[in-house]
């Protein structure tokens, strides 16, 4: 796939993702000989999508869910990218593959992501943690001579 940049990105595709693309290819009939140097996702005018035309139907089905919250929301393809992107990294899947399903040429763009992460940030510090905080710990608004030092201060 060509993406911003006429940079070449190779996205591995799920099977659920391939039963939908080989039924979409052949409802519209691309899956045939001499078609392949037409567009997979193309406009009414039989034209390759584009970024503006994937935000139009974005917008349009945003309207259709009569959620005020959700009509409202900014949601953009970028967006959709990026939270892509913070599920993989969420899900353990390791920078660099992340890197190279995004198409950035360097590391340091995809590390945006981690850095913005705060559910890897809660787990980073639970796992920390973990022996910090236990059940037998005594009360501390029991525990006189920690008052007493207390009301010192």
């Amino acid at each position: 796939m060509t993406g911003k940049g006429r940079k070449t990105r190779h996205v591995p595709l799920t099977g659920n993702t391939t039963a939908l693309l080989d039924a979409y290819l052949a409802e519209h009939r691309l899956n045939r000989p001499g078609h392949d140097d037409h567009p997979v996702f193309f406009n009414q005018h039989g034209n390759k999508l584009s970024r503006g035309g994937i935000a139009w139907i974005t917008r349009k089905y945003q309207t259709k869910t009569g959620d005020p919250t959700l009509t409202n929301a900014d949601i953009t393809p970028h967006t959709l990218r990026h939270s892509k992107a913070m599920h993989l990294y969420e899900a353990g899947i390791p920078l660099p593959y992340i890197r190279d399903i995004l198409g950035h040429v360097d590391l340091s763009t995809t590390e945006i992501y981690a850095r913005a992460s705060i559910e890897a940030k809660r787990r980073a510090l639970e796992a920390a943690y973990t022996d910090i905080v236990t059940d037998d710990l005594p009360e501390w608004n029991q525990n006189h001579g920690l008052l007493n030092w207390l009301a010192n201060l």
